[in-house]
C-alpha cells in the first residue's frame, strides 16, 4: 500500500544536493508524493523543473501550504536533502520539529541519525510520530565479511559507476530495471544509497554506514540473497561516488563486493568539476574506463550521459562523438530511451541472449 508524503528540499530541488528529493519525483516507489518544500521555487510544477514536463506536484512556500494543497493528509515527511556534510542546519531542524507537530512521520536519509537524538526523539514521542534513520546499520554483531560464495554465481551482474556524485547512476539503474522487466526479463535491483531504499527496494543497504571491509561482505550478502530468493536474469547494482573520487571509496567496495562482469558509466559533459569538491576536475572518460576495468577486473560495455546543462542538439552531438572515440553505445536514457544500452548489455551476457531468443520465439 502506497503512503502519502511530503517532500522537504529547501533551496535545492533540481541541484545536486536535491538528489534524494529530484530521484523520488523520477520515481517515487510506494510513495504518492503530494508536495515538495522550496521556497525558492514555489508555484512551480516538481516535474517541469525536473526533465520539463508538468506532473502535477506542486512546490510549495512551506509545511502549512504543503499540508493545505494535500488531497489528503500526507503520513511521512521525508528529507529530500543530500548536503555533502550530511548534518542538520538549524533550520532544517526546524521543519522536521514543525512536521512532527503536525503528525507526520520522519524519513531521514541523512548520515545524522535522528533517533539517537535526544531532543528529536522526545518530539516524536510526544506527537506520536516514528522517525526512521534510513542510512542507519543494523547492529555490529549481524555485519558480514566477503564470504566468496558469489564467485560461485552465474547471473550476470552489471554495476552503474559514475564520474562523479549525483551523475544519475541510481536513475539510470533503475531505468534498465524498468526496461528488462517491459522485455520479459526477471532484474534485480540492488539499492546502495538512501533514495533507493525510500523508494522501497527489498534489496540492498546504505553502504557508507559501513567500514569498507563490511561494506564488501554486506553488499556480497545482499547479491547472494536476491540470487537465491529471485532466480534473477540479470543483477543491476547501484553505483556511489566514482572509482577515481579523492574523497570515497564506495565504488572500490562496490566493485569488490559485486563483482560485476560488466560495467556502465555514467557520466555529466558539462561538468567541469566534481559537484562537491569544485578544486578538483571531474576525470576524464577514458582514464575512468581504463581504472575501472583494472581495478574491477571488469568490462565497462555503455556509456549513458547526464544532461544537465545541455540543450538537444548538445546531447545528440555528445552521443555521436562518445560512440566514435570509445567504440561503446552511448545514450541519455532519460531523454533519449534505454535500448542502445539494455542491447549492449543483452549481447554482452551470452544467457540474457539465449533469453531473448527465447521471448522471441514465444
Amino acid at each position: 500500500m502506497r503512503k502519502s508524503a511530503i517532500i522537504y528540499c529547501e533551496g535545492l530541488f533540481g541541484s545536486m544536493d536535491g538528489k534524494t528529493a529530484n530521484g523520488l519525483i523520477r520515481e517515487p516507489g510506494y510513495y504518492e508524493i503530494s508536495a515538495v518544500i522550496d521556497s525558492t521555487k514555489c508555484g512551480l510544477d516538481a516535474g517541469e523543473v525536473l526533465d520539463g514536463i508538468k506532473i502535477g506536484i506542486p512546490l510549495c512556500k512551506n509545511l502549512e501550504e504543503a499540508l493545505a494543497i494535500s488531497n489528503e493528509k500526507p503520513t511521512d515527511f521525508i528529507l529530500g536533502i543530500a548536503p555533502s556534510d550530511a548534518f542538520l542546519k538549524a533550520e532544517e531542524r526546524m521543519a522536521i520539529f514543525n512536521a512532527m507537530k503536525a503528525g507526520l512521520n520522519i524519513i531521514n536519509p541523512l548520515q545524522e541519525f535522528l533517533t539517537e537524538d535526544e531532543e528529536m526523539m522526545n518530539v516524536a514521542n510526544k506527537y506520536n510520530v516514528t522517525i526512521r534513520d534510513i542510512r542507519k546499520p543494523k547492529p555490529k554483531k549481524e555485519w558480514k565479511l566477503f564470504s566468496g560464495g558469489i564467485l560461485n554465481m552465474d547471473t550476470p551482474i552489471i554495476t552503474i559507476l559514475g564520474t562523479d556524485g549525483a551523475c544519475g547512476k541510481r536513475t539510470t539503474a533503475k531505468i534498465l530495471e524498468k526496461g528488462f522487466r517491459e522485455r520479459g526479463y526477471n532484474p534485480v535491483f540492488i539499492a546502495t544509497g538512501q533514495t533507493g531504499l525510500i523508494q522501497g527496494a527489498e534489496y540492498g543497504f546504505a553502504i557508507d554506514a559501513f567500514p569498507l571491509q563490511y561494506l564488501i561482505g554486506e553488499l556480497e550478502g545482499e547479491i547472494l540473497r536476491a540470487y537465491k530468493n529471485e532466480n534473477p536474469d540479470i543483477i543491476i547494482v547501484e553505483g556511489q561516488g566514482a572509482l577515481s573520487h579523492p574523497a570515497s571509496a564506495s565504488a572500490c567496495g562496490i566493485l569488490k563486493g559485486a563483482r560485476p562482469q560488466a560495467v556502465n558509466l555514467q557520466h555529466p559533459p558539462k561538468r567541469k568539476v566534481l559537484g562537491d569538491f569544485p578544486f578538483m576536475p571531474i576525470p576524464d572518460v577514458q582514464e575512468e574506463i581504463e581504472l575501472i576495468e583494472h581495478y574491477g577486473n571488469t568490462k565497462v560495455i555503455a556509456i549513458t550521459l547526464n544532461h544537465e546543462n545541455m540543450t538537444d542538439e548538445e546531447i545528440d552531438k555528445t552521443i555521436a562523438e562518445y560512440e566514435k572515440k570509445f567504440q561503446l553505445p552511448v545514450s541519455d536514457v532519460l531523454k533519449k530511451g534505454d535500448e542502445k544500452i539494455i542491447q549492449a548489455i543483452i549481447d554482452f551476457f551470452p544467457s540474457l541472449k539465449e533469453h531473448a531468443k527465447v521471448v522471441g520465439a514465444l
